[in-house]
């Protein structure tokens, strides 16, 4: 378990593909349970060490150069930096590594990065973790068909739908509050 911890750290950490892959054989290999806290603390903590590559080998040349023009990206991270970040590690719209790697050049404090991804990940690792133990209970290729296993690929395919839907109500609920009359205001 603890060599599997290190090689999805070193993994994730130098962007290298196949993080996806090895979720599943933490599925498959230590069971739901254990696969689920080892892919999640792994992956966050290989996230957050590309974060800090990123952040302390790049992040100064890329605001020398482009400051001017990332002024606004950089006052919406300071403002709802963990937000975004929330956002982008629920919906699979952007590589892994990317977000690792571009979240390093923005204002976000390091704790807010890890906490952040280790719960915006949280629901994709439950999701991965539980296709890679139904893949490992497959005794023949008619198990393929197993209505198990046949849901937990469904949900990986409906995820990200899901959760695009969930964060547009949260944007509707949060953008309602914000323009909201206080009830003090109400001559009715």
């Amino acid at each position: 378990a603890f060599g599997f911890l290190g090689i999805y750290i070193l993994v994730t950490a130098l962007s290298l593909p196949g993080a996806t892959i090895m979720t599943l054989a933490a599925g498959a290999l230590f069971g739901f349970a254990w696969g689920v806290v080892l892919v999640s603390f792994a992956s966050t903590l290989g996230a957050t060490l590309a974060f800090l590559v990123s952040r302390y080998l790049l992040r100064d040349i890329i605001q020398a150069k482009f400051g001017d023009r990332l002024q606004a990206i950089n006052s919406g991270f300071e403002k709802e930096g963990a937000f975004y970040l929330f956002t982008l590690r629920l919906v699979p719209l952007f590589p892994f590594f990317v977000i690792n790697l571009l979240m390093g050049l923005t204002s976000i404090r390091t704790w807010t990065y890890y906490w952040v991804s280790q719960v915006g990940m949280f629901a994709a690792t439950l999701v991965y973790v539980n296709a890679g133990t139904q893949l490992a209970q497959l005794d023949s290729l008619s198990g393929i068909l197993s209505p198990s296993l046949l849901a937990s690929f469904t949900l990986l395919g409906v995820f990200p739908l899901i959760i695009k839907r969930f964060l547009s109500g949260l944007k509707k609920r949060l953008v309602y509050a914000k323009w909201e009359k206080p009830k003090s205001f109400d001559r009715n």
